[in-house]
Formats: structure tokens, C-alpha cells, sequence
């Protein structure tokens, strides 16, 4: 998912990665979506730069599923934004979907020959 093109690669997101790197960057604290996505991206090193097509999707998608709430305030450029927040439920998914990706991760290094990928 990329909001520009550009010289470097980026690394395309699979379906259904994008909820768990939301969730884990809740973690943190409440967040609007552009500082989600900003978050996103500088932790994993500008790998993945998140489209505004499919975050607010996804945010929505959290919202349904309970995992994460919103509420409107304000931005520190002054501007008013949706901050969203996990909840109790989000917060135990967290695990939940954590555990997913590393067993996956695992998997597919085992599948693909990288060295310490035993799970």
C-alpha cells in the first residue's frame, strides 16, 4: 500500500495485516489516523506507507468489531480529527492477533529456508 510513488520498493501489506499493526500501534495511546499512519510507517523503517484507502476502512472495521473506539478532538496542528483508542476487547485482540502473525511469520520462514525461523 503505497500514498505515493517513488525510487524505493515498498513492501505490500497482506489482507488482514493492516488491523493488527493498527491494534499494536494503539498500544501506545489514543492516535488519529494520520498519526497512526505515520506511526506505521516510521516503525517499520518507511517499508510500508499506508494508504488512506485502506486505513479508514480498516479503522472502520476495528470500530465494528469492537476492538477500537473514536471520539472527536483535536490535533496538535489544531485541527479536529478522530482519535482512536482500544478497548478492553481491542486490548486482549492485541495478543490474539500478535500471536497469529508470529505463527504465520514462523511458518513462512520455515516454508522459505530463513535461519531461526523454528516458531
Amino acid at each position: 500500500m503505497t500514498t505515493q510513488e517513488n525510487d524505493r520498493d515498498h513492501v505490500e501489506l497482506l489482507q488482514g495485516t493492516l488491523d493488527v499493526l493498527i491494534l499494536r500501534t494503539l498500544l501506545h495511546g489514543p492516535q488519529h489516523g494520520q498519526g497512526i499512519a505515520r506511526a506505521i510507517e516510521r516503525t517499520s523503517g518507511d517499508e510500508f506507507l499506508i494508504d488512506h484507502g485502506s486505513l479508514y476502512p480498516a479503522l472502520k472495521r476495528l470500530e465494528k468489531r469492537r476492538w477500537i473506539e473514536a471520539e472527536w478532538g483535536v490535533s496538535s496542528n489544531n485541527r479536529r480529527a478522530r482519535f482512536y483508542d482500544l478497548t478492553p476487547l481491542g486490548r486482549a485482540q492485541v495478543d490474539v492477533e500478535m500471536r497469529r502473525w508470529r505463527r504465520l511469520s514462523a511458518a513462512m520462514g520455515r516454508v522459505l529456508g530463513i535461519e531461526g525461523a523454528g516458531g
